[in-house]
């Protein structure tokens, strides 16, 4: 089609394919922004939304609570057990003094000794009591440890059981709100979508015709990139289905236009040539010669053959001889190239 153009026309139509984009652009982001904004009409929901309203806050807080004491009894542990390890070195210490004293006094056996005996017992006394103390606090210690640890984990299994309770309940609302979400965009979208095909069918070749293939272009987008996307799955099941459907509906159409498009070309090609030729526009016959075709059938011919002066096909005459200087020329052409004399009409 293009080299039956005007050079002038060419870039004309270039820039009204331009304009076509650039509306197509902007209509793409008006429409995504607004198909961006529609699952705000809904509250996103959470898992806590499906929880228990009295047990939930009542269990967290007893993992908090119980994760705190479970610290401070860490804390408080390891004190005690550092002052356990001093009571005892220092019960040891002790002890080993005392043998050492006691062995000498046996040697010496002096009976003034006594009393410092006693002293000594009771001092180690007192230490193994200290020791004994304070291996006490390091019990009482990891028994609180124990139970903050015990407390916790019986929080967290029933906290982890609403969980699994509301996790259903969770995703088969998520899964209703995507389906809502998306028929609010296939309400959006369906619509642009047959408008769209309404304007290719009647408006395509029209004077406005770049804003009409910008809106094609933006419903098509709209449809295949804004919303297909966003079909539920239901495991594959829902888009290779819709895709089945979808598929089925366009070979259908594409069936009945080619068998169409047959038929019509039958019924032409057994109409006289003079009312064939009325009926083919000067640019569609110019384009159609452009790619080696008849302007009549679209077949194959070879129009640089000298003796092809009629398609072997349908009939149709290719070419012909001006009137004023008997030139070979196209029959097509409304000018003799050779002496520029006026086509005559058939």
């Amino acid at each position: 089609m293009s080299k039956a153009l005007r050079f002038s026309e060419k870039w004309f139509r270039r820039g009204l394919w331009l304009v076509a984009f650039v509306f197509a652009s902007f209509l793409i982001g008006l429409g995504g922004t607004i198909v961006g904004d529609l699952p705000k009409v809904e509250q996103r929901q959470t898992l806590d939304d499906f929880m228990d309203p009295v047990a939930t806050p009542k269990l967290r807080q007893t993992i908090k609570e119980a994760q705190r004491a479970g610290k401070d009894a860490q804390e408080t542990l390891e004190q005690a057990q550092l002052q356990l390890k001093v009571a005892q070195a220092d019960n040891q210490a002790a002890r080993e003094t005392f043998s050492n004293w006691l062995a000498t006094r046996r040697a010496t056996a002096r009976v003034d000794q006594d009393t410092e005996l006693i002293q000594r017992t009771e001092q180690l006394d007192a230490l193994r009591k200290t020791e004994r103390d304070a291996l006490t606090r390091v019990e009482a210690q990891q028994q609180a440890a124990l139970n903050a640890s015990q407390t916790e984990s019986r929080a967290n299994t029933q906290l982890q059981d609403f969980e699994n309770t509301a996790q259903v309940a969770w995703h088969k609302a998520g899964r209703a709100q995507e389906l809502r979400v998306f028929l609010y965009r296939l309400m959006l979208t369906l619509p642009l979508l047959a408008l769209a095909g309404w304007l290719f069918a009647k408006k395509r070749k029209g004077s406005y015709w770049p804003f009409v293939w910008g809106f094609i272009f933006f419903a098509l987008f709209a449809f295949f990139v804004e919303l297909v996307p966003y079909l539920p799955s239901y495991g594959g099941y829902v888009r290779y289905i819709v895709g089945i459907g979808i598929t089925a509906l366009v070979g259908r159409y594409a069936i009945l236009a080619l068998n169409g498009y047959l038929e019509r070309q039958k019924l032409t090609e057994q109409l006289p040539d003079a009312q064939r030729r009325e009926e083919l526009s000067y640019d569609t016959a110019l384009a159609r010669l452009a790619k080696g075709l008849c302007p009549g059938c679209e077949r194959t011919v070879e129009l640089k053959d000298a003796k092809n002066d009629f398609c072997p096909h349908c009939g149709i005459g290719l070419h012909d001889h001006c009137g004023q200087c008997n030139t070979r020329k196209s029959a097509f052409s409304k000018f003799c190239h050779g002496c520029g004399t006026a086509a005559l009409k058939a």
